[in-house]
């Protein structure tokens, strides 16, 4: 997708996973890339792969439910060439295997804050940044958690289910000033999320999860990258207020 050439991404929990995989992606199209993440190795390891793809890289070590950090990575990711064109929220976290009656504040909010304050506070500071400098693109990561319903992960489906929110409201809000905001809801993918709902992908787990997928198989995050990719890019033009799902058919009714 040549209309990433020479243009600025932001991605949040871009240090692993769908992530990093869609960060070298957006480098691999042209595009300066700043990914931030609470893992300074991993981050810093992804950061020097985007800059041998011939682009600018940059790690910002922060966290999402800290405006502060936030705020440091969007300015960042500005002094790369005075704007920001592209943001992937992404940076989330699971809570697996407690039902709703067993579920307590402390859990609540720390899938809250990450899931949900982390792309509040991402899309103000982004948005803020586009409407200075005429325009941009933005996508979220939810998940078919955010359309459906699930037992032992009411948190985190409800968390994924307000991204979705979020993102529709945001996009209505700036839809007449030259910005998109968009949503992906992945199914199962190949990721370290993926290992720790498998209990570390033992067969059995494997199976019963691709049996889920009318395609037979769970997805993988280059596929997911290249959803974001679309979402981000001028072939998108006219898409906005859109949650694409990326999930082998999994909630067709």
């Amino acid at each position: 997708m040549s209309s990433f050439q020479g243009k600025v991404a932001l991605v949040t929990g871009g240090t692993s996973g769908i992530g990093a995989v869609t960060a070298l992606a957006l480098a691999r199209a042209g595009a300066h890339v700043v990914i931030t993440g609470r893992r300074e190795k991993e981050g810093e390891a992804v950061a020097e792969q985007i800059r041998q793809l011939g682009v600018k890289g940059l790690f910002v070590r922060g966290d999402v439910t800290s405006e502060r950090d936030v705020e440091r990575a969007v300015q960042s990711a500005t002094t790369l060439t005075g704007r920001l064109d592209c943001a992937f929220n992404n940076a989330g976290v699971e809570l697996m295997g407690v039902n709703t009656a067993d579920s307590t504040p402390e859990q609540y909010r720390q899938v809250f804050d990450i899931n949900v304050l982390g792309v509040i506070l991402s899309m103000k500071h982004e948005i803020r940044v586009m409407l200075k400098t005429g325009g941009g693109s933005i996508v979220n990561t939810s998940s078919i958690a955010g359309s459906i319903g699930m037992p032992g992960v009411g948190v985190y489906v409800a968390s994924k289910h307000a991204v979705i929110g979020l993102t529709k409201s945001a996009a209505l809000e700036v839809a007449r000033s030259g910005i998109r905001v968009n949503v992906v809801s992945p199914a199962a993918i190949d990721t370290a999320m993926f290992d720790r709902f498998t209990g570390n992908k033992q067969p059995e787990a494997i199976k019963y999860m691709e049996s889920l997928h009318p395609v037979g198989r769970i997805g993988k995050p280059e596929e997911v990258a290249k959803a974001v990719l679309f979402l981000l890019s001028g072939d998108s033009s006219f898409i906005t207020g859109h949650d694409l799902k990326v999930d082998g058919a999994f909630t067709v009714p």
